[in-house]
């Protein structure tokens, strides 16, 4: 962690940071991370599910890329930025944080902090079918509201920044059948 008056810091969304980010910024980019990928592959006992009934949310797994937002943070704002990330993306510890170069709209390159999926955790899920995701995500809800209002989130603001991922909006009709909504 830097100290306060260091140098600005960037920080990677690829989930719900990209449309509810929750922290001052100095500027927002469109990032792409080489070598992972945006999958449904932690089970959620906090946010979107409990321990009785996970559900799941996003995590980044290895291959492929996913696209997302980088956000640049002053470095006088760091400590408290990043005390704001550690208790919102780690309530259960499911993921470890790494500092990744990303590519920031198709030419610059900056490091980030990125929070990855720690395989080794008791909440990951792995690599589930489609079929296996919407049923862990339908009728799932947390302390922040329903799993499917994540993944609703999730596809319509990815298709806001230009991105149509196949198969989250496939995976969203799939729950809203279970759902019946």
């Amino acid at each position: 962690m830097s100290v306060a008056g260091s140098e600005d810091r960037w920080v990677f969304g690829y989930g719900s940071l990209m449309w509810r980010p929750g922290f001052p910024f100095i500027e927002r980019r469109t990032a792409v991370l080489h070598g992972r990928r945006r999958a449904f592959c932690i089970y959620s006992v906090h946010h979107r599910g409990t321990y009785e009934r996970p559900g799941l949310v996003l995590g980044l797994a290895s291959g492929g890329a996913v696209r997302g937002v980088a956000y640049r943070v002053a470095g006088a704002q760091w400590p408290e930025v990043y005390a704001y990330l550690r208790e919102r993306e780690q309530p259960t510890e499911t993921y470890f944080e790494a500092w990744s170069e990303l590519k920031i709209d198709g030419n610059g390159k900056v490091r980030s902090l990125v929070f990855l999926s720690d395989r080794k955790h008791g909440q990951w899920a792995g690599a589930l079918t489609l079929e296996q995701q919407a049923e862990l995500i339908a009728g799932a809800q947390g302390l922040s509201g329903r799993n499917i209002d994540y993944l609703r989130d999730l596809v319509m603001h990815l298709r806001e920044d230009g991105v149509r991922d196949h198969a989250m909006e496939t995976l969203l009709k799939m729950v809203e059948a279970r759902e019946g909504a």
